[in-house]
């Protein structure tokens, strides 16, 4: 039996244990350190998992000769300095999206991964969800071109909760974390670059110090077009709801669920070998490694995405 691919997991709060219990599903795969902030709380994880070692320091995971690979789930602005981290100690590294809120230190990880050769990737999960593939395939077939897109992007996160209702340590952002999803979807089913992009925010939030509701408008350089709203203030329903309207049809994705326009149900159950977005991201980080070859999602990949939010950021800061 081949030696299997040992992880090093950082980030053990709700996103963490989704890829925790992704991880468990794929063969020849063995978590072997957990990474997080709170020692007992991590402890505690690790031991549910069966995972030897636990620690407060991502350095001392890294120094570790039986880590082969690192999957980053900490906080937005963590991602870039510590997927560097991880490429300066030889770790392949899977970063949760976004790869940056600040676009030169995406620029860097982009040029560390190319100098290593490592696999880097990032996890814009909206690539491997089942609906999106299911789409994506009829697009490279020929029987599909998007005329436009209409995605919205609802929370109720008043107050700085994660997804499993605790306190977060730091402030999640509608431009740089949820609309990075979209931006970079329309462009990869698209097919072809974004290449005007504008975008309106609502007021600050007084103690979160963000934006609370804003909405993008997107043009393609084929000529799509994609609208989307997103809101932290809106009390249901939630999630991200996709509607594709195409030349050959229109399509609706809710997460890994998908209908036609007139409501009709379409099969995505045999598009991939799960229905779990979280643990065919994984599957490929995975396969990309064994494989020696780039993933989807690459950081290379994926970084025309942080491009344009930065445009629309320094936009939205001069008014």
């Amino acid at each position: 039996m081949s030696t299997p691919l040992r992880i090093a997991l950082a980030g053990a709060g709700a996103f963490g244990q989704k890829h925790l219990d992704a991880l468990r599903l794929i063969d020849g795969v063995e978590v072997v350190s957990l990474i997080s902030r709170d020692i007992d709380k991590t402890r505690e994880t690790a031991a549910r998992y069966g995972i030897g070692h636990a620690t407060t320091e991502l350095g001392e995971a890294l120094a570790r000769d039986d880590v082969d690979a690192v999957i980053l789930c900490t906080p937005t602005q963590l991602h870039a300095r510590q997927a560097l981290a991880c490429l300066e100690a030889g770790k392949h590294v899977q970063v949760e999206i976004p790869l940056c809120d600040v676009l030169a230190d995406g620029e860097a990880v982009v040029r560390r991964q190319r100098e290593t050769g490592l696999v880097a990737m990032c996890g814009h999960t909206r690539r491997f969800n089942p609906s999106h593939q299911w789409i994506h395939r009829r697009i490279a077939a020929g029987q599909l071109r998007i005329q436009q897109m209409d995605v919205q992007t609802y929370f109720f996160r008043r107050t700085n909760m994660n997804a499993l209702g605790q306190p977060r340590s730091w402030t999640d952002h509608l431009l740089w974390h949820h609309a990075a999803h979209t931006v970079d979807l329309f462009a990869w089913q698209c097919g072809s670059p974004i290449v005007k992009a504008h975008a309106l925010q609502g007021p600050i939030h007084p103690e979160l110090g963000i934006a609370m509701d804003m909405s993008l408008q997107l043009q393609a350089a084929n000529g799509a077009i994609c609208t989307l709203s997103l809101s932290f203030n809106n009390e249901g329903p939630l999630g991200t709801f996709f509607r594709y309207i195409g030349d050959t049809g229109t399509y609706i994705a809710r997460y890994d669920d998908l209908v036609t326009g007139k409501d009709e149900t379409i099969d995505v159950s045999r598009v991939d070998v799960s229905m779990n977005g979280i643990e065919l991201q994984d599957r490929e980080f995975v396969a990309a490694i064994r494989e020696g070859r780039e993933p989807v999602a690459s950081v290379a990949q994926v970084l025309p995405c942080y491009q344009v939010l930065h445009e629309l950021e320094q936009a939205l800061k001069a008014g």
